[in-house]
């Protein structure tokens, strides 16, 4: 499952929320500092493993 990094624009805590893509389209994710629904979500760095063959 991806982690989707936020952060929180009232008390500015940086947090991540571990979450389907299906539950990241229509969930309301809250600050667990603060519990504000007011918070953006935050670039992050992507990486991919893949098979190699010989």
């Amino acid at each position: 499952m991806p982690v989707y990094p936020y952060r929180c624009k009232k008390c500015r805590k940086r947090f991540d929320v571990t979450m389907t893509v299906r539950e990241h389209e229509t969930r309301k994710v809250r600050c667990p500092k603060c519990k504000s629904t007011a918070v953006t979500q935050q670039v992050a760095g992507f990486f991919a493993q893949t098979s190699s063959k010989s």
